[in-house]
């Protein structure tokens, strides 16, 4: 690039003005950009506000739409929830009403085992005597909460509520593990509801079996048990209360009638002249029945059964009753005769002495004198009879049946 030398500066020169110099202006690059930018942003500025005016009604009313439909759901939510809630609070609410009504049917079914379970003691005496478990919560694990005061303790304790509200879950699971407690109870009673039923049965089935045993005994010696059936008593009566169709009530009402019928049957049983006159094995010398007679050596009823015996060995009565004669009777020699009772009587002749005297009572076993050979007699034996109404009857009836009293009077109804 080459300098020139420097022209000599000329004298400035008055600025043009009018439209001239606003042409000259415009002319020039300068001015034309700002032109441009000054007519861009009056441009913007005026589609702006003519967009303001031509959009503003929708554009408010998009925006107030959006938040309508959020307030909407928010409310819905909102509504939802207190939904949940109300229908949570009625279901806990359902389920604590069904489970005090569990619970007070549980009491009530306690109060009825250990009602029953009076009932089975007096059946059964003391073997079935003793008290049923407690059926109580106490024995599933409990918190300190539920815990309660020995002296306010209830049979079937509920829950105490928590101090801190539950949430759904927690009152759901709590609620679960109440159900399962309620539940264990219900099926525990159920067991022992069971158990008594089988009891009660079972009571019956041997009182039945023992009176069968006993009424045949009754056949075997020729008696009929409804003669010693006692007269009822005057100015007995009442109201007529059914039992119910209570299982357990019908079943133990025929184990009650088939215990005192068996009961009953044995102290008449134990009240017959089944024991033996004179202890040991005694042998028979002559059986009841037509023999030859030893005096006349003609035939002749035999009205008892002569047991040998040494003098002086005691003859004991062979059940309880009241002596009505100890004295001399002829052929009989020294003779006791015991009444025991129902037109049953028995006779024990040919005793060297006494050791009761009329109008006793002797229990069964007792020494009524000592056998002899008193009256009627070729040497010394005990001549012993049996009498029903007066008439004598076969000893060995009685006598046989002996042994087998035992067993039924040792058996428990």
């Amino acid at each position: 690039m080459f300098l020139t030398p420097r022209q000599p500066r000329e004298k400035a020169r008055p600025r043009a003005r009018g439209p001239v110099g606003r042409a000259r202006l415009i002319e020039s690059p300068l001015g034309v950009r700002v032109l441009g930018t000054v007519l861009a942003l009056t441009t913007i500025w005026a589609g702006g506000a003519t967009y303001y005016l031509v959009f503003h009604d929708e554009v408010l009313a998009r925006f107030v739409s959006q938040q309508s439909t959020m307030q909407y759901g928010y409310e819905a939510r909102i509504a939802a929830l207190k939904l949940e809630l109300e229908r949570t609070s009625l279901d806990q609410a359902t389920a604590r009403d069904e489970l005090a009504a569990r619970l007070a049917d549980l009491s009530r079914r306690q109060k009825t085992l250990e009602s029953r379970q009076g009932t089975l003691s007096a059946l059964a005496g003391d073997t079935l005597g003793r008290r049923l478990p407690e059926a109580t919560v106490e024995d599933e694990p409990v918190t300190a909460a539920e815990r309660r005061p020995v002296g306010t303790a209830k049979p079937f304790p509920i829950p105490d509520p928590p101090d801190q509200p539950l949430g759904l879950r927690g009152a759901r699971e709590s609620a679960r593990h109440t159900g399962i407690m309620v539940a264990s109870l219900e099926q525990r009673l159920d067991g022992l509801a069971e158990a008594q039923s089988r009891i009660v049965a079972g009571i019956g089935a041997r009182a039945d079996r023992t009176a069968q045993r006993l009424r045949g005994l009754f056949a075997r010696v020729g008696l009929d048990p409804t003669r010693f059936a006692p007269r009822p008593e005057p100015g007995v009566g009442g109201p007529l209360v059914p039992l119910g169709d209570d299982p357990f009530g019908v079943a133990a009402a025929q184990a009650q009638r088939a215990v005192a019928e068996a009961a009953g049957l044995r102290r008449l049983a134990e009240a017959l002249p089944l024991r033996r006159p004179i202890l040991g094995e005694a042998s028979v010398s002559s059986t009841f029945g037509a023999r030859l007679d030893p005096f006349t050596r003609g035939y002749a009823l035999h009205t008892g059964l002569d047991l040998r015996a040494e003098t002086g060995e005691p003859a004991r009565t062979t059940a309880a009753g009241r002596v009505t004669l100890a004295e001399y009777r002829g052929g009989y020699g020294n003779m006791v005769e015991v009444d025991h009772g129902h037109g049953l009587a028995t006779r024990y002749a040919h005793l060297s002495a006494y050791d009761v005297t009329p109008g006793q009572w002797v229990a069964a076993g007792a020494i009524v004198g000592r056998v002899g050979s008193t009256g009627r007699s070729t040497g010394s034996h005990l001549h012993y009879e049996t009498r029903i109404d007066g008439e004598p009857v076969d000893p060995q009836r009685f006598l046989r049946l002996a042994d087998a009293l035992d067993p039924i009077s040792s058996a428990t109804p």
